[in-house]
């Protein structure tokens, strides 16, 4: 992880960041932001690990794909540093040195090169945010997306254990990032950390759970609520 010193060599980075990413560069200078370190992670997508570089601001963390022997980048993905929270995970036989980034709309694990560099990044980040907890704004509650299974952990559908073909192709579902076969992913739903807009897919089980929220909500045959309903109401 590259850390920036001075105030000019972190505008002028900042700036070479800005362009790397072409004519569609997202807007990345501005005052009171600051370059904290940046550097190459494998970041575990939904069929294989892939090299992503990662942007460590005072506020945001940027992670995009490399172009062009890393002098280019494209895809930037922007993510608030207030909305993210860090999970230390265990080596594997083929996967080291990772951890999991949770944020409200997509988790996913990264993998560092070593120890010390898996070290040296959440370290950064939690230092980052705890300025940024300091600082006088108001705190909510954050709710953050399950990471999703890989396709390959998963050889049959983790609902009905039918074994995925040509036919039956493999889905994830939004809401708790398990594998399932068309039949067990019918389901749709509107998860608001996500997207507050447009129903997601989500397995019979989680449906499930939905109906049964939906039904203590509105009560039962007999005109008794489960659940209080609110003032509003």
């Amino acid at each position: 992880m590259d850390l920036l010193v001075s105030e000019y060599q972190n505008r002028q980075r900042i700036k070479e960041v800005e362009n790397s990413f072409g004519p569609s560069a997202p807007q990345l200078f501005t005052p009171g932001r600051f370059l904290k370190g940046e550097g190459p992670l494998m970041k575990q997508g939904r069929k294989k690990w892939e090299q992503k570089m990662f942007f460590l601001f005072n506020d945001i963390l940027v992670y995009s794909s490399i172009i062009m022997n890393n002098r280019w980048h494209k895809n930037p993905k922007i993510i608030p540093l207030k909305d993210i929270m860090l999970d230390d995970m265990e080596d594997f036989d083929d996967v080291k040195h990772q951890w999991l980034i949770c944020t409200p709309r997509k988790s996913f694990h990264v993998s560092a090169s070593s120890d010390e560099e898996k070290k040296a990044w959440m370290q950064h980040i939690e230092a980052c945010q705890q300025t940024l907890l300091q600082e006088p704004v108001l705190q909510t509650k954050t709710t953050y997306a399950k990471s999703w299974i890989p396709d390959r952990a998963a050889q049959k559908c983790m609902r009905c254990l039918a074994t995925f073909t040509a036919i039956n192709w493999r889905h994830h579902c939004r809401k708790c990032g398990f594998v399932v076969c068309n039949a067990c992913s019918k389901g749709r739903a509107l998860i608001e950390h996500i997207d507050p807009n447009k129903p997601l897919r989500i397995c019979k089980a989680c449906n499930k759970t939905e109906d049964d929220q939906t039904f203590r909500l509105r009560g039962d045959s007999s005109g008794l609520w489960d659940e209080a309903p609110s003032d509003e109401e």
